[in-house]
């Protein structure tokens, strides 16, 4: 009831009405957002039905039709890119043993966990590191208490430790931090530079 008064009372005040004009703005915008990227995320032909309903149930005019359309998507930043191509989250045991023990390319393995602060320093150096080399090595990232049986398999006893392994052997490893020289060099050792 306090509810509906305020509104009544906020809906005759001139300047509450700006606000409440804004935040309705706000609201069609962030459900407008909404929708196109979800509907970026269907397959081509969906799309296309899905886009010309979607703007005729909104009566927008044909050119945003061509804005909603899946060819036309945002270029990736080279954070993102580098990011999603030098380095993987490893799921479970099958996994590791597929992306990383049967791997063609060395594989540098970061035993992290998500509370450690030191990892959360290393953890970027290392990807930075990692790309450098240009698709030379991998890095598998291993949360210690989401895969503890991989943790105890290769004797990780603190974090952060990282464990290079070409051809599912374990070549080398460190514990700890390293700045960024001492990275570089590490991997470049691991590819046998």
């Amino acid at each position: 009831m306090f509810e509906r008064a305020k509104i009544a009372r906020d809906r005759k005040n001139p300047e509450n009405r700006t606000d409440l004009w804004m935040a309705h703005r706000l609201l069609v915008r962030r459900v407008w957002t909404l929708s196109v990227q979800d509907i970026r995320r269907l397959p081509s032909s969906a799309a296309a039905i899905s886009t010309s309903s979607f703007s005729t149930s909104l009566q927008s005019p044909p050119s945003r039709v061509s804005l909603l359309s899946p060819s036309r998507t945002l270029p990736r930043t080279l954070h993102q890119i580098s990011r999603r191509d030098v380095s993987f989250n490893v799921q479970d045991t099958e996994d590791f043993t597929e992306r990383v023990v049967n791997s063609q390319l060395p594989v540098l393995v970061d035993f992290h966990a998500q509370w450690c602060g030191p990892c959360k320093i290393l953890g970027p150096r290392l990807e930075k590191a990692v790309a450098k080399q240009k698709g030379r090595v991998a890095m598998a990232k291993v949360d210690i208490d989401e895969h503890t049986d991989l943790a105890i398999e290769y004797g990780v006893s603190a974090v952060p430790t990282v464990i290079a392994m070409r051809g599912g052997d374990v070549v080398d490893h460190f514990v700890g931090i390293k700045d960024d020289d001492e990275l570089d060099s590490f991997v470049s050792k691991v590819i046998g530079q």
